[in-house]
C-alpha cells in the first residue's frame, strides 16, 4: 500500500453500497465488509502530525501512522483534512468513522468517543515571538492577549490559568494563524503541544519557547462511542505491531529529532 493513498470518491462508495443492496437476499455479509472504506478525518495544519508538503500532499506522524496501520491490518480509508474542530464535529455527527489529529485523550472526550491505546505522549508549552525579551513566564502575561487553537489542550491549559495570571485569550482554527498573531504582535504568546511548536520553530515560524513543558494528555485515535469497534481494534493491533517491528519509531524519527 502506498504511503499517500488515493482518496476514494464518495460517489464510488455510494455506488458500491447500492450495488450490494441491489443483490438482495444474500446471507454472506463478508463481501460488504470487504468493500467498506472508512472515512478518517484529520486536521489541516498541525505539524509534525499533519501538514501539506511542497507537493500539496498531506504528510506527518498521524498520516504515516494511519497508512502503516491500514497496511498492516489490510483496511481501506478515505482521508478528509477538515481542521481539528470540524474533524471532531464530523465524528460526533457520524459523518466520519474515525479521527486522527493529535487528539488528546481526556475524560470529557471519552464520554463522547472511544479511543485507541495512546500513540504519543505530549505536553503544553508557551511560545512567544523570537525577538521578545520581555516575557519570561506566565506572570508576564498580565493584561495581555494570548492566542490559542480551538479545541486543543493548549487552549484548555490557557483557559485554566488565565484568571490566575490576568490575561485574555483569542482563538484560531489552525496553528499557522495562531503563530502569526504572535509574531505580528497582536498576541503576546500562544500555547501549543510541545512537538508541534518545536517542529514549527525548526521550520522558522519566528517563535521561541520560554516555559518548561506542562504535563499533558496522550494522543489517541478516536471513533464514535460504541461505534466502529472493529476499526478501533485494528488500529490497536496495528499500532502494537508497528511498535514491535520498529516502524513506529521510524515514523517518529522522521519528524521529531531527539
Amino acid at each position: 500500500m502506498s504511503l499517500f493513498k488515493k482518496f476514494t470518491a464518495m460517489a464510488m462508495v455510494a455506488t458500491m453500497a447500492l450495488g450490494v443492496a441491489a443483490c438482495g437476499g444474500s446471507s454472506e455479509p463478508a463481501a460488504d465488509d470487504a468493500a467498506k472504506t472508512y472515512i478518517i478525518a484529520t486536521d489541516t495544519t498541525f505539524a509534525p502530525f499533519e501538514f501539506q508538503n511542497a507537493a500539496g500532499e498531506y504528510v506527518g506522524i498521524d498520516i504515516e501512522l494511519l497508512a502503516a496501520v491500514a497496511e498492516d491490518q489490510g483496511f481501506e480509508y478515505e482521508l478528509q483534512a477538515l481542521g481539528f474542530n470540524a474533524a471532531v464535529q464530523a465524528l460526533e455527527a457520524g459523518q466520519a468513522d474515525g479521527v486522527i489529529a493529535g487528539m488528546s485523550i481526556t475524560e470529557e472526550r471519552k464520554e463522547k468517543f472511544d479511543f485507541s491505546e495512546p500513540y504519543f505522549d505530549s505536553g503544553v508549552v508557551m511560545g512567544i515571538a523570537a525577538d521578545n525579551e520581555e516575557i519570561k513566564g506566565y506572570e508576564d502575561l498580565a493584561g495581555k492577549t494570548v492566542a490559542v487553537k480551538i479545541g486543543t489542550e493548549g487552549q484548555a491549559f490557557a483557559e485554566s490559568i488565565k484568571e490566575q495570571y490576568g490575561f485574555e485569550t483569542v482563538t484560531f482554527d489552525d496553528s499557522s494563524a495562531m503563530y502569526m498573531d504572535v509574531t505580528v504582535g497582536n498576541s503576546a504568546a500562544c500555547f501549543e503541544d510541545y512537538p508541534v511548536m518545536g517542529y514549527g520553530i525548526t521550520q522558522g515560524v519566528g517563535l521561541k519557547m520560554v516555559t518548561d513543558k506542562e504535563q499533558g494528555s496522550s494522543y489517541g485515535f478516536a471513533v464514535g462511542k460504541g461505534i466502529n469497534a472493529e476499526l478501533l481494534e485494528m488500529f490497536n493491533t496495528g499500532l502494537a505491531n508497528l511498535k514491535e517491528n520498529g516502524k513506529y519509531q521510524e515514523i517518529l524519527d522522521t519528524y521529531i529529532q531527539g
